[in-house]
């Protein structure tokens, strides 16, 4: 019971600590944070937060921003933006892309969303309408960029943040348009053929569409101001040494929005304002973060001491080895390296075969489905080869999902807590568990049954194939993390290393489905976690299953773009 206490605590307090400093630092000087609904074209509803700096009013209004968060990623994942820009003087409203977050779908309708959020910034009386900037990342900045084309008198300049003209949905670039343009990016951004037309990031400024924006034919100079802020032509290029997804999260391309737009806007209130604390926020999430997957541990053992689950705790835990031999490294090593080497071909049948549809309405979650199905599939035929039968176990199906879903509802109603108190959710980065809206729960039902399937297979091999009798806990549980993460990690780690030696990925045309999987080491290392503890309570894998079943469905139906409605 002790050890019940003491994981109770820990997990509390990252909990409250974390959620505490995250909004401390986001409301840091005074900055009050609304949670706002508005409708935008043809009826949609948009969502979007709005950071308004103090002293603040209709009699004293401030410039105001307009920021857009990327692809599959939501509001939340620009804060390091709206909270350094809020501090500064600027009213910034964070949106939710059309089908991201909590905004209606479907995803890519009516600009993105982003001529609707221009024309509600400029209502506002607290927002000086003659001084709005526009900022995005990625598909962000084809957001805003929808948005100065829809109103093109209606703002004064923009940053486009690993992004660019003329490429998706976003209009050609041109001398004069849009009006006073920064162009943050990266050296390593995985997305450089995608936007300019070049192999690496670090040739953006050699892009011949790049050049033709600045009204230039010579390489862009980095840190240059070409134009003139007046005439609404002015330009300059940023290319700081990070990734795509690493513009989030880089102090550098935050100081170059700020600096882009203390040049070209008006009326901010900026008393010396130069040190950046929106990390703080990052890891005042990522603690919290930490603590609900130690407080899902830590009800999952206090539940089943109830006595109606005392049937499922573990008297006797029977075990696939007595030690790690040959056939074990084996099936170990496949269990790390096929779901590796299937990510990128499923995915792509995934995008081919599988589309959104009125049921299961999120591209990316049914490739992610689609890979996680066949893996099930793959991972327990070879276990059952490599093994023979499975262990004889004892099965309570009902009972371990009851205690599972007491379990999640008790987490669940944690997350509700910390988002209705300090206004943040549980992530680091692009990483993170939030709340579901009405729709997002809707998808939640209809993904649960597959994603079921897949972890009472993928629970199934881990544990009536791989379990080893003479491990501890601490052993088992690091070895699971392994099987599940480690080929992931190693993976990453060569595509990355090869990014940043050669300016590419290893698989140059895969840039959306690398960042994708960036996720899945997170995530399969705290299922393995999830798993071997539960393993360990009752036995049997039909607990841990259920219990990473719902977290992981609700983790991905929240977090993804909505294309069917």
């Amino acid at each position: 019971m002790r050890k019940i206490k003491n994981l109770w605590v820990i997990a509390v307090a990252l909990i409250l600590f974390g959620s505490a400093i995250a909004h401390w630092v986001q409301t840091s000087g005074g900055i009050s944070i609304k949670d706002l609904r508005f409708s935008g074209a043809g009826g949609q509803t948009l969502s979007a937060l709005l950071y308004v700096p103090p002293g603040v009013t209709a009699d004293n209004p401030a410039p105001g921003i307009l920021a857009v968060h990327g692809y599959i990623n939501s509001r939340e994942v620009q804060s390091p933006f709206a909270i350094e820009l809020a501090r500064r003087g600027y009213v910034v409203l964070s949106l939710d892309q059309s089908g991201h977050g909590y905004s209606d779908g479907p995803a890519f309708s009516n600009g993105f969303g982003g001529p609707a959020a221009l024309r509600y910034l400029r209502s506002l009386d607290i927002v000086d309408e003659n001084n709005i900037g526009l900022e995005g990342h990625s598909m962000g900045g084809w957001t805003v960029l929808a948005a100065a084309a829809a109103m093109p008198d209606a703002y004064q300049s923009m940053v486009l943040q690993g992004s660019s003209t003329g490429s998706g949905f976003a209009a050609e670039g041109r001398p004069d348009w849009p009006r006073n343009v920064s162009v943050v990016f990266a050296q390593y951004d995985e997305f450089a053929p995608t936007m300019w037309g070049v192999a690496e990031g670090r040739q953006v400024a050699s892009s011949e569409k790049l050049q033709t924006l600045f009204g230039v034919s010579a390489p862009v100079q980095e840190g240059r101001v070409y134009g003139s802020v007046p005439a609404g032509t002015a330009r300059v290029l940023h290319n700081p040494s990070v990734t795509h997804p690493g513009n989030h999260i880089s102090h550098t391309a935050v100081s170059h929005t700020l600096d882009w737009f203390a040049l070209t806007l008006d009326g901010a209130n900026d008393p010396g304002v130069r040190v950046q604390i929106w990390f703080f926020k990052e890891l005042g999430t990522l603690m919290a973060l930490i603590g609900i997957v130690l407080f899902v541990l830590a009800a999952s053992r206090q539940l089943i001491q109830l006595p109606a689950f005392v049937s499922l705790r573990a008297s006797v835990r029977q075990s696939a080895w007595d030690a790690r031999e040959r056939k074990w490294w084996g099936l170990a090593l496949a269990g790390a390296v096929i779901p590796v080497a299937s990510f990128y071909p499923v995915f792509s049948l995934g995008a081919a075969f599988f589309p959104a549809n009125a049921l299961l309405p999120q591209s990316i979650s049914n490739q992610v489905l689609l890979w996680a199905l066949f893996n099930g599939l793959v991972l327990s035929l070879l276990g059952i080869w490599v093994k023979g039968r499975a262990l004889s176990l004892k099965a309570m199906p009902g009972l371990n999902l009851l205690l599972a879903i007491m379990v999640v509802a008790a987490t669940y109603t944690v997350v509700l807590a910390v988002d209705f108190l300090f206004k943040t959710d549980f992530r680091f980065w692009f990483v993170g568990l939030k709340r579901m809206n009405l729709d997002q729960f809707k998808s939640f039902l209809a993904y649960l049954p597959f994603f079921a399937v897949f972890f009472v297979l993928l629970g199934r091999s881990l544990h009536t194939g791989l379990s080893v009798g003479a491990d501890t806990a601490s052993r088992e549980r690091w070895s699971n993390v392994a099987v599940l993460a480690g080929g992931f990690f190693v993976f990453l780690a060569l595509q990355y290393a090869s990014l940043f030696m050669t300016g590419r990925l290893l698989t140059p045309g895969e840039p959306l489905n690398t960042i994708v999987m960036i996720q899945f080491v997170p995530l399969l290392a705290i299922v393995a976690v999830i798993s071997s503890w539960c393993w360990r309570l009752t036995g049997h894998y039909l607990l841990g299953a259920w219990i990473n079943a719902l977290l992981v469905t609700w983790y991905i139906v929240a977090g993804q773009a909505t294309h069917v409605v």
